[in-house]
């Protein structure tokens, strides 16, 4: 068996992490249209479902979006049955939005096998190899968010 040097996996790596990002779009597309949303509406849905509910300030911050379009597209996903508005709590002035037990079903749906396959897949992993991966697209994650950050602040 031939051992791969370094740089050589290093470029296999970043090959698989740009096929896998293609797959992951191609996934969220076909699961958009299948659901009657368009992309944007996909990420918010994805972000309530994560976070259990949020204020549409969260919402406009975790998206990158504009408080006005974040209204608007809350009032699509409450007409198609997969978001809720209900006052916090903690303070009536504020709303919050929640995902629907439709959106929850959907989810499930479309995304419930890919977790359960994922759980096969690292059931024989350490913790430290689930620490690594854990550090790595933890890592990757901010990276994406710097670059998006300077891309959105640039002023060419």
């Amino acid at each position: 068996m031939s051992r791969k040097s370094k740089s050589s996996l290093l470029v296999e790596l970043q090959s698989e992490l740009r096929a896998y990002q293609q797959s992951v779009d191609a996934l969220d597309e076909v699961a958009a249209r299948r659901i009657g949303v368009n992309r944007s509406d996909l990420r918010c849905l994805d972000t309530l479902l994560q976070e259990g509910g949020a204020t549409p300030t969260r919402l406009a911050q975790r998206l990158g979006l504009t408080s006005g379009s974040v209204t608007t597209m809350i009032d699509r996903l409450e007409r198609a049955g997969y978001a809720a508005r209900s006052p916090d709590p903690a303070d009536r002035r504020r709303v919050l939005v929640h995902p629907t037990p439709k959106a929850i079903a959907v989810a499930m749906e479309i995304y419930g096998p890919l977790a359960t396959a994922g759980e096969q897949d690292t059931s024989g992993y350490t913790e430290n190899d689930l620490r690594l991966l854990i550090d790595f697209f933890r890592s990757g994650r901010r990276r994406q968010d710097e670059q998006r950050q300077s891309l959105t602040t640039r002023t060419d």
